[in-house]
């Protein structure tokens, strides 16, 4: 038996959603190491849908412990919101379900506001980046440079407001230079209070507490959010979110050894999406773009904003094969492209006249790559609820090889619908 770390291949949004919720049936621990609320999915369990933004997908589950690990930046409204919101489903978080990493850093309100604020003065600069607006790239900015409020700080009122104040001295400058006016201390002494008692029962010596439960036997499922072409290191800078979402960071972000992660699933979305801005070579402006948003109810869970569409960009998901060191895919949403005359997939790309077998880091070449297609046949017939190879029409089955082939990875789950047990399993990651 073996970990399994689960990532994003492509732009995020790839259905990592139900996946997560098929794997965590066969975990003990679901841990979440990076990103913040700016991320989502929605499970569907026994047809209720449950929306998560900050909580690992284990919650859901009885007798499953979910942790968030110190890669994350938790906003403890937004945490406490999300647990109200669970409990009104039915789902009781407890300390026995949820345990919070001591050191993971938090979001405040002057977080969010910040992240507004540059927002609103890149979109008259036309420089707009895309964010969700929820604090997250303050956040991170705040605990790289060494001035965070981090959980374990709720639990020492009496230090707290020598840290307030360094963490003030930072913002207010950046306030006042930006003609906003200055935040308090007391407002956000005041703001980290109320959240202390409802935050402080889940806190934890997370890697200890990991390191204790893998030297037991426990299997666990690391969840990433996001995808990796959104990776602050390897994805389209600067239209990037703030954290790694890369698989090296499953051990980074919870204090785990590189060696304890085992299987990396990669999530891969049949076609392509992306939410917010940046470069997107196979994007998309047409019936048949506006056909995979449509019939792939391409909106974002966190914020509601219509995803752009394209064709597969096998050139992009070999980067991340290669970045994350892949072991399998678990390929989503393959009925999204059922009734299609032909498909198309992206081997390359064309650059001032040269061919590439992959997307530069250059955000002006990045803008100014084309995409090189092969052209395959498409299928008539229907793949939905399909849970095994033989239900599949022959031309979808060579559409799924030609991926792998062009990837360089193996299908190790193929999804063919929302309905998490319409899931064809090639490969079981926990037993690889």
């Amino acid at each position: 038996m073996t970990n399994v770390v689960v990532v994003g291949s492509q732009w995020g949004d790839e259905g990592k959603g139900k996946i997560v919720d098929w794997l965590s049936e066969r975990a003990d621990i679901v841990v979440r190491f990076q990103g913040g609320h700016n991320a989502g999915h929605t499970l569907v369990i026994d047809g209720v849908s449950y929306k998560l933004s900050l909580l690992p997908s284990g919650v859901v589950r009885p007798g499953k412990l979910a942790v968030i690990g110190n890669g994350v930046v938790i906003d403890p409204h937004a945490l406490i919101a999300e647990i109200d919101k669970l409990a009104a489903q039915g789902v009781k978080i407890t300390p026995e379900n949820l345990r919070i990493a001591d050191n993971a850093t938090l979001i405040l309100s002057l977080h969010r506001e910040l992240d507004g604020i540059r927002e609103d003065a890149a979109s008259n600069s036309g420089t707009k980046i895309g964010t969700t607006r929820r604090g997250i790239g303050p956040a991170y900015e705040d605990k790289v440079g060494r001035r965070a409020i981090r959980v374990m700080d709720l639990a020492d009122l009496g230090t707290l407001p020598a840290k307030v104040d360094r963490l003030l001295t930072h913002h207010n400058a950046l306030r006042r230079g930006l003609g906003e006016t200055e935040v308090s201390h007391q407002a956000i002494m005041d703001e980290l209070s109320a959240v202390a008692e409802r935050v402080l029962p889940f806190m934890d010596t997370v890697w200890l507490l990991l390191d204790r439960q893998r030297r037991k036997g426990a299997r666990i499922l690391f969840e990433g959010a996001q995808g990796t072409l959104l990776d602050i290191d390897h994805g389209t800078y600067p239209f990037v979110t703030s954290s790694n979402t890369v698989a090296g960071q499953a051990a980074a972000g919870s204090g785990m050894g590189p060696g304890s992660l085992g299987y990396i699933l990669g999530i891969t979305k049949a076609y392509t999406t992306r939410v917010g801005e940046g470069p997107f070579p196979t994007e998309l402006d047409d019936e048949i773009g506006q056909f995979l948003g449509e019939r792939g109810h391409e909106f974002g869970t966190v914020t509601g904003r219509k995803r752009r569409c394209g064709w597969f960009d096998a050139a992009l998901v070999r980067q991340s094969v290669a970045a994350n060191g892949i072991t399998g895919i678990a390929l989503t949403k393959l009925d999204v492209l059922d009734g299609l005359d032909e498909l198309k997939i992206c081997v390359g790309y064309m650059l001032d006249g040269q061919e590439i077998d992959h997307l530069p880091a250059s955000q002006a070449q990045q803008a100014s790559v084309k995409p090189v297609y092969i052209t395959l046949e498409g299928w008539k017939e229907s793949t939905v609820g399909a849970r095994k190879w033989a239900d599949l029409p022959a031309q979808a089955i060579k559409y799924v090889r030609q991926v792998e082939e062009l990837i360089g990875a193996p299908v190790a789950l193929l999804s063919t619908s929302p309905e998490r047990d319409d899931t064809i399993l090639v490969t079981d990651p926990f037993e690889d």
